[in-house]
């Protein structure tokens, strides 16, 4: 099944207005890219973004979104409020929150149900520490998190998932292509079991961990890459345009 890859940026807690000129800087680089980009900046910036995005092969989405649509939750975004400032996706359960803010999958799982009933595509993230890979449980904790994070109501259309080794995120340390090959082909897997062919051979997975220019073109080369969730290297369109043009290459 042909999958449209899809090149992602996390900005992180990083990026003031003035950051609104790399994201035009990207949109004036790829007017008319073979491959699906997406941009996640912090909250301040969603609306500016989204509104620079609008006319532009570009989408933009959020960091994190919580599981109830309106409430008592000060300091909390709300999936309808991210639809609302223009964003059409959602990153959930990356490990900085899992880890950071203690949420389990079970609650990862609550909040993607609150971003499909509001629109959104949700970027579900996965992955293992360094000390369960040194222990060969990497596939166990995969599984685990797939079971508990991914919502029944999952298609392709509304969902995404993240694969990010948590040992590889800012450390410049990458799993071999034959780890990510592994584990991307084990999702696949369980995707299909659990879905069914058409859903399972359709949702779309990256790889997240360390995606810089220079590794990029090697982990496109994995039959069950889709694109990638990029970090640190998606801040400047400079970093992030050459892994795009190696996606699309791939494609």
């Amino acid at each position: 099944m042909s999958r449209r890859k899809l090149a992602a940026g996390n900005w992180k807690m990083n990026g003031t207005r003035a950051a609104l000129s790399e994201l035009q800087a990207l949109v004036s680089a790829h007017p008319d890219p073979s491959v699906d980009i997406l941009i996640c900046p912090p909250s301040t910036l969603l609306r500016d973004a989204a509104a620079l995005a609008d006319t532009a092969p570009l989408d933009i989405g959020g960091q994190d979104c919580h599981s109830e649509a309106t409430g008592a939750h000060t300091g909390d975004i709300s999936a309808p409020m991210l639809t609302d400032a223009g964003a059409t996706h959602v990153i959930l359960g990356h490990s900085e929150r899992r880890e950071n803010h203690n949420e389990s999958s079970e609650l990862v799982r609550a909040k993607a149900r609150a971003a499909h009933a509001a629109g959104l595509t949700a970027i579900i993230c996965l992955g293992e520490s360094l000390s369960e890979r040194e222990a060969a449980n990497t596939l166990d904790i995969i599984a685990g998190q797939l079971s508990s994070s991914v919502p029944d109501a999952t298609t392709a259309v509304n969902t995404v998932i993240a694969y990010e080794p948590i040992w590889a995120i800012g450390t410049g340390l990458t799993p071999t292509v034959a780890q990510i090959d592994e584990v991307h082909d084990f999702i696949r897997t369980r995707l299909i079991t659990r879905f069914g062919p058409d859903i399972g051979n359709g949702v779309r997975l990256l790889y997240g961990g360390s995606v810089k220019p220079s590794n990029a073109a090697e982990i496109f080369e994995t039959d069950n890459v889709d694109g990638a969730l990029v970090g640190g290297a998606s801040l400047k369109q400079s970093d992030f345009s050459p892994i795009i043009k190696a996606l699309e290459e791939s494609a």
